[in-house]
């Protein structure tokens, strides 16, 4: 039963909403007056953050998340460093009935209109479909989806969503025990990608053995990539696509 006795994903949205601006505005406010204070003494640090702060709380004060600001790009990690929760990226996940997780309804539309609007992101997903998919196999789980008209899980679509509104892509690692998946930020050169592995990767780089993820599964692995020509011998400049499966080699 909904807290307010209705249902309306469009004012849960805007109350949520409010509750974060309301309290970045608190904290906000009261950093201000402690900025203010350093500033008056001439301190460049406290003068600098007080600039983006202001920015912040003239968005608050008017009613708009702190994501709405204008901040210079050369500016962007020291907004991060303020820790806004407003300031973040959003996505809306709207939970439906199961007849329909295919395409949503009024009010998943609705939903979708406003994140539109916002520059955010929307997905629909059912929680019953995806508590039964979780209690199946994968060959049981496939036909669930083909009887629902279903190409995929929700959950999938809600991890793909949200790791295009964080800018993330996957690269792998496949080995004869075991293969990984690693999350890095797009645009991320071959030596850092490596670093997330173990940082002796990236400070020894030499080169990574990259194959495009569609050529490993359509040549069966590494065997067959290398046969047809498609393993790649990708250096330090290289940008890591989403999807490759690399070998790193290093030396330290």
């Amino acid at each position: 039963t909904h807290v307010e006795g209705k249902i309306d994903p469009l004012a849960d949205a805007d109350t949520v909403e409010t509750e974060l601006m309301l309290a970045d505005l608190e904290s906000l406010e009261k950093r201000e007056a402690n900025l203010l204070k350093k500033a008056t003494t001439k301190d460049k640090e406290a003068i600098a953050e007080l600039e983006l702060v202001d920015l912040a709380l003239a968005e608050l004060r008017e009613g708009r998340p702190a994501r709405k600001a204008d901040i210079p790009e050369n500016r962007a990690r020291e907004w991060k460093n303020l820790q806004l929760i407003s300031s973040k990226p959003v996505i809306y996940v709207c939970n439906v009935e199961e007849d329909s997780a295919e395409s949503g309804n009024r009010l998943s539309a609705e939903v979708a209109e406003k994140a539109a609007a916002e520059n955010a992101e929307a997905v629909v997903i059912s929680a019953r479909i995806e508590e039964e998919l979780a209690q199946l196999d994968d060959a049981e789980r496939l036909e669930y989806l083909e009887t629902l008209g279903l190409t995929e899980p929700g959950l999938n679509r809600l991890i793909s969503q949200g790791y295009g509104l964080l800018d993330l892509i996957t690269y792998f690692t496949a080995g004869p025990k075991e293969s990984r998946a690693w999350t890095v930020k797009r645009g991320t050169a071959a030596p850092q990608a490596a670093g997330v592995i173990h940082t002796d990767f990236e400070r020894g780089f030499i080169k990574a053995e990259t194959i495009a993820f569609a050529d490993y599964v359509e040549l069966g692995g590494e065997a067959g990539a290398r046969d047809a020509g498609r393993l790649r011998q990708e250096g330090k400049e290289y940008v890591v696509e989403d999807g490759d499966v690399m070998l790193f080699r290093f030396n330290v």
